[in-house]
């Protein structure tokens, strides 16, 4: 079968773009706007099913706020803690709720939540955004319990590479 060369310029393109793509996503350094939002979609999607009126708060790779965006009746104090949970789990490049377990007395990281001017946070709800292997970006989420907040906050970070696709 002969292929004419619309058929074969339209497979190039195809092609083309699939690996631009995929380029765009690998060296995707830190967190686009576009792409927080997404997260923050999704994360606020689930907390309405589960009863929690959340705060998400996203920030780059340089622990730099990109986005922090409030439930209706959301806490007042969760806006702070949101955002210094994303800023522990980017800074020190793990989940809050790993950090409390290192951090407890006697841990190898005890006294930790003293540093960084008292920013960072040893309870459950911080995960760092990983795409394509590499740290993009840190996500807290404040608002429920510290199950709850370690549940969404981790949903969150398992949408990162789906919605990256999304967003190309």
């Amino acid at each position: 079968m002969l292929m004419h060369n619309t058929d074969i310029s339209k497979i190039v393109d195809a092609v083309a773009t699939e690996m631009k793509t995929n380029k765009a996503i690998i060296n995707q350094s830190t967190i686009s706007l576009a792409l927080a939002k997404r997260i923050a979609k999704r994360i606020e999607d689930k907390a309405s099913e589960m009863g929690v009126r959340a705060v998400v708060s996203i920030c780059s790779a340089g622990a730099r706020p990109v986005l922090t965006e409030c439930m209706d009746d959301s806490y007042i104090a969760s806006f702070d803690v949101a955002f210094n949970k994303a800023f522990t789990s980017v800074s020190l490049k793990m989940s809050t709720i790993k950090l409390k377990n290192l951090s407890q007395p006697h841990g190898p990281l005890y006294g930790i939540q003293q540093t960084n001017d008292g920013k960072i946070v040893i309870f459950g709800g911080g995960e760092p955004l990983v795409l394509s292997g590499k740290i993009i970006g840190g996500l807290g989420v404040s608002g429920g319990s510290e199950e709850q907040d370690t549940v969404l906050a981790a949903f969150g970070a398992s949408c990162v590479e789906e919605e990256a696709k999304k967003c190309l």
